[in-house]
């Protein structure tokens, strides 16, 4: 018989990550376009963060018919969060500078590109990158390298330099402890053989 899980943050009912998750405002609309293989995945940080923010919205799928409804949020300009060629730097917003819809996708790096080839309307928007990136605190996936964030840290990021001052932190509270239980429970040895490379 399978554990109750809450239905908000879908974690077994004994690990509910609800009372650790923020509830912040942004200037920034985001917006996460998640590939249905993420949806049941252990360790689901785009539905924290969509959670977490005030202004996010997640949609779970690999075409979208709406896009177009989507991504045209008027006051909001919307651009990708994906490396590449051409992608931008992230910057402050400059004081009358219109916010952005930031568009992000959630997948492997597989999947995120061919989300992007399947939907023409995402792969023809302006891209944005972040530069010099904090390292990922995500201990338990492999990453294709040391700038790859998960999604929740790549927005939490984003939103810190597109709205500096602005601290997003709080966001990756329910993070932390989804890393910390997810070790806690496959035991300090296995975790050590298996992902620790210090």
């Amino acid at each position: 018989m399978p554990r109750p899980s809450c239905p908000r943050c879908l974690r077994p009912q004994a690990h509910c990550l609800c009372p650790l998750i923020p509830h912040l405002p942004s200037r920034t609309r985001v917006l996460v376009l998640q590939h249905p293989s993420e949806v049941d995945h252990a360790l689901n940080t785009a539905r924290l963060a969509a959670l977490g923010l005030r202004n996010a919205e997640l949609v779970v799928g690999e075409t979208f018919e709406n896009l177009e409804v989507l991504l045209n949020r008027p006051g909001h300009r919307a651009c990708l969060l994906f490396p590449g060629e051409g992608a931008q730097v992230l910057g402050a917003y400059a004081p009358a500078q219109e916010p952005m819809l930031l568009v992000v996708p959630d997948g492997t790096w597989r999947k995120a590109k061919k989300m992007l080839h399947l939907n023409p309307l995402l792969a023809a928007l302006p891209r944005v990158t972040l530069d010099g990136a904090a390292p990922s605190r995500y201990r338990l996936r492999k990453a294709p390298g040391p700038e790859a964030l998960s999604t929740i840290e790549a927005i939490t990021q984003a939103l810190e330099v597109l709205e500096a001052p602005a601290n997003y932190q709080p966001l990756l509270k329910p993070f932390d402890a989804l890393i910390e239980g997810q070790i806690a429970a496959m035991g300090e040895q296995v975790y050590r053989r298996n992902h620790h490379t210090q």
